[in-house]
């Protein structure tokens, strides 16, 4: 059998910088580290940190007063941030930077009373922060999941209104949703820059490729995981079978029968090991040969959050 892996795949920077701003609280505070909500979206990741110390939490009525606590990459909405203050805790904030530009554009439209219309996924927990930055009494924010929800949908003010985007979705399936926005909604605001983040329309790019070159396609990446979602489908619509996996333990040898090409990618959430392992497994049980996908060199950092920096130097 033919393996071919998918460039880029796996951790984006925002993902590495999560990580990061975990591991290295964890050194830095004596304290009890809580974590609020998934740091990323991946089963290995978050069962390496829980064994590592850290606290995950659902809410943070869970995290005691005076403790110190991490925001995840998705972000969290305002009130959020306001409980936080009222129970005096530590936050170390490792939001994705690209997640808070939108979360700024949905600020500076209730702010100044564009009604909004957030494309996303309800009850991701990106969205639940998103949602969480509009606060206007006059004005309203509204999600749509798909083209049936923008026909349904019904504003306060046609002609004072922007749309924003979940950083993790189908490019292809944000523009028929975007579209049917502007044919209902003429005067729609478009964002100064595209939501959707560099990583997620680099992988997906990646795999429209890889589609072309094998006749199955596995995705390393826990099944929360909205961008590992997105890639599956992306595949599947190519009109290759893929599978989503955490690792290499989800795969099925009967899926191989009649295939002679495997194309393998992960998810922004996904470590590169879980894809080695996946190779390994491959080569051990097919007598696989391994290639690669030339694609676009990633080369984006984010800085670490201003609170770890400070801390860090003391």
């Amino acid at each position: 059998m033919k393996v071919i892996l998918a460039n880029p795949r796996g951790f984006c920077a925002g993902v590495s910088r999560a990580v990061d701003v975990v591991e290295r609280v964890l050194n830095l505070e004596k304290h009890p580290v809580y974590v609020r909500h998934e740091v990323v979206h991946n089963r290995a990741v978050v069962n390496d940190l829980k064994q590592k110390g850290a606290i995950f939490v659902k809410e943070l009525d869970e995290v005691p007063d005076h403790s110190v606590c991490i925001f995840s990459a998705h972000g969290v909405s305002q009130s959020v941030k306001e409980i936080a203050k009222e129970k005096n805790l530590t936050i170390y904030d490792a939001t994705c930077p690209l997640v808070t530009k939108v979360h700024k554009e949905v600020q500076k439209a209730s702010n100044e009373g564009v009604e909004c219309v957030l494309i996303g996924h309800k009850g991701h927990p990106e969205v639940e922060g998103t949602l969480g930055q509009y606060h206007n009494q006059y004005a309203k924010i509204y999600l749509v999941e798909n083209v049936a929800d923008v026909q349904k949908l019904q504003v306060n003010d046609p002609s004072r209104l922007i749309y924003a985007t979940q950083t993790t979705l189908s490019v292809d399936e944000t523009a028929g949703i975007v579209h049917a926005l502007k044919q209902k909604y003429p005067k729609i605001a478009v964002p100064k820059k595209e939501d959707i983040c560099y990583a997620t329309q680099n992988r997906q790019n990646a795999i429209k490729a890889l589609a072309k070159e094998v006749d199955i396609v596995l995705v390393v990446g826990s099944k929360n995981s909205s961008n590992s979602n997105r890639l599956r489908e992306l595949a599947e619509n190519s009109g290759v079978k893929s599978y989503l996996i955490d690792d290499k333990d989800d795969i099925d040898t009967s899926w191989f029968v009649d295939k002679v090409s495997c194309g393998v990618t992960a998810g922004a959430s996904a470590p590169e090991y879980l894809v080695q392992d996946v190779v390994s497994f491959l080569q051990n049980t097919f007598n696989a040969e391994i290639s690669e996908l030339e694609g676009v060199k990633e080369e984006v950092t984010f800085p670490l959050p201003r609170l770890l920096k400070q801390r860090q130097k003391m």
